[in-house]
């Protein structure tokens, strides 16, 4: 693991912020959403979102010179336990090697067959931070399938030489971090619902929800102390898209935000450097 950097210098350019909301089988109709903004203070602007509609997309944007933070909804890591269960390696570099040579039947076969082996209330391994982030389980593969997307970004990442701060050195103008929106959400809407794919269950509640959410972050009522400065038009089309994915992109880059301005980009000092962590969670110990 690296050292942990100092507070942002002042006299520093302020870095780009990035929050990233992806999809391991993007597509023009689902694709993976990049929200691009910066920081100005306690304040952080929105400047663009950008849709993807391909991973060779996701590749390209990844290139983009920095300084920018980037908060990506997707998974670094897989639970130790897994890990050492299935005698992968427990090297990070090498066993994002290992799983990316796998097929996604390959993984789902596994994984299936690591469940079927546990008793039910305990089917799945976790990582240390899936509790305090309210995540789902990395070696999940289906609703959402979050392994698929592991095994989708992560070794895109570190073919793009990004810096994985506390997994894998590289570019540290171009530092990605693993996010995840539903976290910030729960913190400022509890147990209500904002999105779905699904256009049955695009509801009127959850379009409450979200501009009640949007309105939060506006204000600035997080314990992350950053309010978001939106435009009328970037206001409407957030609460307008009822799948979610613009907010998420968005809650991504105020994650990256926040991290930004904290030493060693507020992961713990304790990472497990197998697993990673996901930015603002709160460690169960802390």
């Amino acid at each position: 693991m690296s050292a942990s950097p100092a507070l942002p210098d002042p006299a520093l350019p302020t870095p780009l912020l990035l929050g990233v909301d992806f999809s391991s089988a993007p597509r023009p109709a689902k694709p993976i959403v990049a929200a691009w903004g910066r920081r100005s203070g306690a304040v952080l602007k929105l400047d663009s979102i950008e849709a993807l509609p391909s991973l060779e997309a996701f590749e390209a944007l990844l290139r983009t010179p920095g300084p920018w933070v980037g908060g990506f909804d997707l998974p670094f890591g897989l639970p130790r336990e897994l890990v050492e269960h299935l005698g992968w390696p427990t090297d990070w570099p090498t066993l994002i090697h290992h799983y990316a040579g796998l097929s996604r039947d390959q993984i789902r076969e596994t994984f299936a067959a690591f469940c079927a082996a546990r008793p039910v209330g305990a089917k799945f391994a976790h990582r240390a931070c899936d509790g305090p982030a309210g995540s789902s389980p990395s070696m999940k593969w289906v609703n959402p399938p979050v392994a698929f997307m592991l095994h989708a970004g992560v070794p895109r990442l570190r073919a793009a030489g990004v810096h994985l701060h506390g997994l894998q050195a590289g570019d540290e103008q171009r530092v990605a971090l693993e996010s995840y929106p539903g976290l910030l959400a729960r913190e400022l809407l509890g147990s209500r619902s904002y999105k779905s794919d699904d256009k049955a269950k695009q509801t009127p509640e959850r379009l409450i929800a979200r501009k009640d959410l949007v309105e939060a972050l506006e204000q600035g009522r997080s314990r992350l102390g950053l309010r978001l400065k939106l435009s009328h038009a970037q206001r409407d089309a957030l609460v307008a898209d009822a799948s979610g994915d613009r907010l998420d992109a968005v809650l991504c880059m105020v994650q990256a935000g926040w991290a930004s301005t904290q030493p060693n980009f507020g992961l713990p000092a304790r990472l497990d450097p197998l697993e990673g962590w996901i930015v603002s969670a709160v460690p169960a110990d802390a």
